[in-house]
């Protein structure tokens, strides 16, 4: 345990230090502390962006998803991979450009672009990002604090309040570029940490043959490559989750990054190193989450906790110092994350909703605190999943945000009233969807974004020309 504890500690301070060192490189401005000056190379904005996109939902939800639903789990992480790569391929390098051309340094800014009623439109979506972004980043603060909890036996609370506080410090230290560098440095360890897991837990299986075989005793569900029981058949469910990897393009977080890479030419390169990276991360926890159902299958007993399989796993088969770096990857994860995602609140209260605020750099942090007590108000009460949580909050953005950023990045028309109506639309009908219990067959982005886009559409037809010109 004390070898445990200070392998952990050890890689908390290198994180801690980076994003202190990288104060020496900021200006005291907020453009600087939002957009690092558009000036980040391309292997930064990738494993950044791989770092804050995959996140707690890695090393706790997918892993967990992957222990109760067995290998059909694969179509999760192969969908969401090829959202997101068409979401890189054709969105984010207009979205460099026009974002640039057009001075916008906030998503809710690029989504109001500075038309009539603009206010209007940057103060909801401000609304949106803190609201739902906010709980996102809340499920980051309670999948280290279980993490904490399954190593140390410490209460939810002191993980909670320790990774706030890291946040803070990260934030205070060089904003957005303090994120990125930390970001990109935790990515490494994340990859090392699944790597090596993935090879001591495939000893421990006796290999894949071995593994399948006991999976398909435990439950010949497990072993199934469709899932079973899918009210709506395969096709529907797998392009559900491939839009979900799509509305990478409604979630801030992720947005900003690409909004600050140095070149939009750039923006290939560091969407095939997040790819790639991604892929070997994602399907080393699908593995390390099928070798838990093996090894650990009291897991799978009704009150027990499938998210801790990983690091149950850890402390059942590595070395002390070993399970600190896997600690020290779960918590890197959910922190590099939380930490993107209470700037881009941040943001969105300071330059958006109040923009009075928005050239003052004391102010800009100010903010920040803010909206740090904010969430971690919300992780102290939450009681759910991170899965849940992390899965609603993404189609809640996507579904709102995703479909006016595709169109603002494309340079299309949008009158005000029309992005307006937009974003609550595809806000409610990704709600209503959930709460009626569709989402098992179709997940909610694909309906949420369908709605929006349908909105666009219906003002097209019917939105006289002289009156969505002066709108």
């Amino acid at each position: 345990m004390i070898s445990t504890a200070f392998t952990f500690i050890g890689f908390v301070v290198l994180f801690t230090v980076v994003g202190v060192y990288s104060s020496t490189q900021k200006q005291d401005t907020t453009a600087d502390y939002l957009l690092a000056g558009r000036a980040v190379g391309p292997w930064l904005v990738a494993l950044s962006a791989l770092s804050t996109g995959q996140s707690g939902f890695l090393f706790t939800a997918q892993v967990g998803y992957a222990y109760t639903q067995g290998l059909s789990s694969i179509w999760l992480a192969i969908g969401w991979a090829i959202g997101d790569y068409l979401a890189w391929l054709l969105v984010f390098k207009q979205l460099r450009e026009t974002s640039e051309a057009s001075d916008s340094e906030t998503v809710p800014a690029f989504l109001a672009q500075k038309q009539k009623g603009h206010r209007l439109i940057s103060s909801i979506a401000a609304l949106i990002t803190i609201f739902f972004l906010g709980a996102y980043a809340a499920a980051q603060l309670l999948a280290g604090s279980k993490a904490l909890n399954s190593v140390f036996g410490w209460d939810y609370a002191w993980g909670i309040i320790i990774g706030a506080i890291i946040v803070v410090a990260y934030c205070f230290s060089g904003g957005i570029r303090a994120s990125i560098w930390t970001d990109a440095v935790q990515t490494i360890v994340m990859i090392g940490a699944l790597l090596v897991l993935s090879v001591v837990t495939y000893g421990a299986t006796s290999g894949f043959n071995n593994l399948f075989a006991e999976l398909s005793n435990a439950d010949s569900s497990l072993v199934a490559l469709f899932p079973p029981e899918l009210g709506w058949g395969f096709l529907p469910f797998f392009v559900g989750w491939l839009i979900a990897g799509f509305g990478a393009v409604g979630q801030p977080h992720i947005v900003v990054r690409a909004m600050a890479i140095d070149s939009a030419d750039n923006m290939g390169k560091a969407r095939d190193i997040r790819t790639i990276c991604g892929l070997i991360t994602a399907f080393a926890a699908i593995f390390i989450g099928l070798a838990g159902r093996v090894l650990l299958p009291e897991l799978a007993a009704p009150g027990a906790d499938a998210e801790l399989a990983l690091l149950d796993l850890s402390i059942n088969l590595l070395p002390g110092a070993l399970v600190g770096v896997m600690l020290a990857g779960l918590f890197a994860a959910t922190i590099s994350t939380a930490d993107s995602q209470i700037l881009s609140c941040s943001a969105a209260l300071t330059q958006d909703l109040f923009p009075g605020m928005a050239h003052s750099y004391r102010l800009a942090k100010i903010g920040t605190l803010v909206v740090t007590a904010i969430v971690l108000a919300i992780a102290l009460i939450n009681n759910e999943s991170v899965f849940s949580l992390i899965i609603f909050a993404w189609s809640i953005l996507a579904s709102g945000l995703g479909v006016l950023l595709v169109l603002r990045s494309w340079q299309q028309p949008v009158s005000t009233l029309c992005a307006i109506a937009m974003m609550l639309s595809g806000i409610a009908v990704a709600v209503i969807w959930r709460q009626a219990g569709l989402s098992g067959n179709l997940y909610e982005v694909l309906p949420g974004m369908v709605a929006g886009l349908a909105v666009y559409g219906i003002f097209r037809l019917v939105e006289p020309k002289a009156v969505a010109d002066k709108l």
